[in-house]
């Protein structure tokens, strides 16, 4: 894929509000024809995007006020009211690698303007310690510092929003990948979990998340076995003393002296967790035979920990699975992983998978989107299945229409299909489409709200995505075809 690096900044500055919000920066924008480009004709991409860099006051982990940034991206076209979308991004090489920021080299930003062509106005926080912003030390896969970083952009843009007249409706979906699944997964429990019910989760998928942080995450630990993304074990130490402040006093009482230099050079920001990671392989390497991370750790240590279910570690590790006895996941809800994801155990998802289904979960799903796929590979697939599961939902409305969602809401019978289909619960006339799970168009045309009836004889049987729209908004349903 080309991506054009678009800098555009004009700072818009405000003082501090009841909203939170410091400045909005807009750093580029999108045609809907560049964003086709860019991401290969997805069909689904109905609007251009623009794009902004969002400063907003929140806390960090001991309660002190910190600023946080974040990436706001919208759709272009006005006058529509569109659902809010949250992406919890994966975890960062150095403080820079943020949507923010990298959303104009090609990183992992790029997903907000993904999801505003998509129809949705997205939010990617930077999480606090990352960013131009934020102050201190990132705390990595904490869970609840992740949701409020969310939670606080959500808010602290609300008001900059309407300004600048980008509607949005009460629809919120929350995804995110490898850390950011999960961020996300925190985020969809914090939200549920808020006796305030400030907002209401419409459908939640996260992809490839650490989620077993104190079962699958502490296995691969305390196992000696060759892993080549050490730097993710000193980076969640750092993190989680930095939270609690109880876990050590030094960090020679967790890692050797040769591995507790290097991470004290990426502590102090000398180096990236990336360099971190390629220095820790090549000591190991050197020292043990090989990249095992096991061996960085002092025997003292391990033992502790295998022993003392109260150890401070132990603690910290179970204070951050993202699912728990008492939350029972309300909306629709899916986990997209890879069995042969080489950084993120699969067993992750399998462990939370057995969790919520034994507390009796409706409205969920687990799906393993390519077997054979590594991290890096299982990205894409689990992104489409989410894209794709989101659609099922998501309602975009027009501005002065009342009542949108009665007025474009639709159903389809029979249900599974056979030579035909009535669309029922249409006010106005119309187009639709109707896409396969690859996203490919497969059928298309006028659609008459008097007479809704769609000859299906060409499709072959199998599940396909029906779109339709009309002067009142779009919506999309699952139509299944014998």
């Amino acid at each position: 894929m080309k991506y054009l690096l678009t800098l555009c900044c004009l700072p818009l500055l405000f003082s501090l509000n009841a909203q939170n919000l410091v400045s909005v920066t807009f750093l580029g924008q999108k045609t809907k024809a560049e964003l086709l480009q860019e991401f290969n004709n997805l069909p689904f991409i109905q609007f251009g995007a623009r794009y902004y860099q969002v400063a907003y006051t929140t806390k960090s982990v001991q309660g002190v006020p910190d600023t946080a940034t974040g990436l706001l991206a919208i759709p272009d076209q006005a006058g529509r009211i569109y659902p809010r979308l949250v992406y919890q991004h994966g975890t960062s090489g150095s403080k820079q690698d943020v949507p923010s920021v990298n959303v104009l080299s090609g990183g992992e930003g790029i997903v907000g303007r993904l999801f505003a062509g998509l129809g949705y106005v997205a939010f990617l926080p930077d999480y606090l310690g990352l960013g131009p912003k934020s102050k201190g030390f990132h705390p990595y896969v904490h869970a609840e510092s992740e949701a409020w970083a969310a939670t606080d952009m959500l808010r602290a843009s609300a008001t900059w929003l309407e300004q600048e007249q980008v509607a949005t409706n009460d629809q919120l979906f929350i995804t995110g990948y490898s850390q950011g699944g999960h961020g996300a997964m925190a985020l969809h429990r914090a939200v549920e979990q808020d006796p305030d019910q400030e907002f209401t989760v419409t459908a939640a998928a996260p992809m490839s998340g650490p989620y077993s942080i104190s079962g699958v995450m502490r296995d691969l630990i305390l196992n000696d076995t060759v892993y080549y993304y050490p730097a993710y074990i000193p980076n969640t130490a750092l993190s989680y003393q930095t939270v609690y402040g109880n876990l050590f006093n030094d960090l020679t009482d967790v890692f050797k002296p040769e591995y507790a230099g290097l991470i004290g050079q990426f502590y102090n920001n000398t180096i990236s967790l990336s360099e971190l990671n390629g220095l820790l392989i090549s000591a190991l390497t050197a020292n043990e035979g090989d990249s095992r991370p096991f061996r960085m750790l002092q025997p003292a240590l391990v033992q502790a920990v295998q022993t003392n279910p109260a150890h401070p570690i132990n603690l910290a590790l179970n204070d951050n699975d993202t699912y728990d006895k008492d939350w029972l996941p309300e909306a629709p809800f899916r986990l997209f992983y890879c069995m042969g994801d080489d950084q993120v155990p699969f067993r992750n998802s399998l462990l939370a998978r057995d969790s919520f289904l034994a507390k009796g979960v409706t409205n969920f799903q687990i799906q393993d989107v390519l077997p054979t796929g590594d991290h890096g590979e299982c990205y894409v697939p689990a992104m489409t299945g989410t894209i794709i599961f989101f659609l099922g939902f998501q309602q975009i409305g027009i501005v002065g229409v009342q009542d949108p969602a009665q007025t474009i809401s639709l159903t389809l019978s029979p249900n599974p299909a056979g030579q035909q289909v009535v669309v029922g619960g249409l006010k106005h006339s119309g187009r639709y489409e109707i896409f396969d799970m690859q996203g490919k168009t497969r059928q298309s045309g006028a659609l008459n709200s008097s007479e809704p009836v769609i000859t299906l004889a060409a499709l072959p049987g199998g599940v396909y995505l029906f779109k339709v729209e009309t002067d009142a908004g779009w919506v999309v349903e699952k139509l299944v075809v014998r």
